[in-house]
């Protein structure tokens, strides 16, 4: 099977050419995004593998279909950017990478709420200018202060869990909440507006989905207490930014964290060092002393690179041979 590979950066080709399956499939890695514009360029695949930001609309999937696509491996949790009804109409197949490292993504969303807290990103930049003053940098001990976790999935169970390691008092949200998990860890679920209105730091763990697109808004913001520090390490548009940014504004909120953006799409995973930022928002945010943001590097952990590359080239080889999908996988 020929796959053809898009969005791809120097970790991606490293990982899959050093998979097992190196040897039973055929990849043609590509540098640019696949879209409706783009997708002429799967001709002779029999698949396609994309990532977040690559976007299969319907005109994109007939145009794949067109060409000969069986396949649609995401090497992602996230698949908000499929058409997938079109896909199942198109008899496309769609699979996806649904854990590859639960626990690099909650380590990552726990470290930057401790650079956040203590200023680690800030006190770099000084002592780099021989600045060794510590005015500006008082942060608080973790060690008793009130965390929310809002989604209980894979990663945010495991982010709760490291958050008590540092002995801070749980609270969760999630609409189909895991009790025997919450009662092991001395973890309480409440509703949304409590967990809000009682926490000093809260964490996003959430899929993309109508229901939580700009679940955190204006009127949720100002429902948290007065420092309240706000960390998504999920997807963008959970978060409404210009809300955020009134919110810091005011001084309302403490602090923001963020792994993700409402509009990374041409800007994250990119270099544009040499480049004015185009995007107004994403600048506003920026000046801030009380924001830290990374480039969508949460998942970036050598375990969860080879998992990627393990499940991706094994569900792409079971579509090659009729056989089924990994267990969790299919969309």
């Amino acid at each position: 099977m020929i796959v053809s590979f898009y969005d791809t950066k120097p970790y991606d080709r490293e990982y899959f050419e050093h998979s097992p399956a190196r040897d039973k499939l055929v990849f043609r890695f590509h540098d640019f995004r696949l879209s409706a514009a783009t997708a002429a360029s799967a001709a002779g695949a029999q698949a396609v593998c994309v990532f977040v930001n690559d976007a299969l609309d319907r005109t994109c999937l007939e145009i794949l279909k067109s060409q000969g696509i069986q396949d649609v491996a995401l090497r992602c949790a996230g698949y908000n950017n499929v058409d997938l009804q079109c896909a199942r109409k198109l008899r496309i197949t769609v699979h996806r990478v649904p854990a590859y490292s639960p626990h690099a993504v909650a380590e990552h969303a726990v470290a930057l709420t401790l650079a956040l807290n203590r200023k680690i990103h800030r006190a770099f930049n000084r002592v780099r200018e021989h600045n060794f003053s510590l005015a500006g940098l008082v942060g608080f001990d973790l060690h008793g202060k009130t965390a929310g976790i809002i989604g209980t999935g894979k990663i945010g169970r495991i982010a709760a869990q490291i958050f008590c390691g540092f002995g801070c008092r749980l609270l969760a949200y999630d609409p189909f909440p895991s009790k025997e998990w919450a009662l092991q860890h001395s973890i309480s679920y409440v509703d949304l507006d409590t967990l809000l209105a009682s926490s000093r730091i809260i964490s996003l763990h959430l899929p993309l989905l109508p229901e939580t697109h700009h679940l955190i808004n204006a009127e949720r913001i100002a429902r948290m207490p007065r420092g309240a520090y706000l960390i998504n390490t999920s997807r963008g548009k959970i978060l409404d930014t210009s809300a955020v940014i009134n919110g810091l504004k005011s001084g309302h909120l403490g602090g923001v964290a963020l792994d993700v953006y409402e509009e990374e799409e041409g800007i994250f995973f990119e270099d544009l060092s040499d480049a004015v930022l185009q995007d107004d928002e994403l600048t506003r945010l920026l000046t801030f002393p009380n924001v830290l943001v990374t480039a969508h590097q949460a998942f970036l952990t050598q375990e969860a690179l080879t998992e990627i590359a393990r499940v991706t080239a094994e569900n792409l080889i079971h579509v090659s041979r009729g056989e089924p999908l990994l267990e969790g996988t299919a969309l």
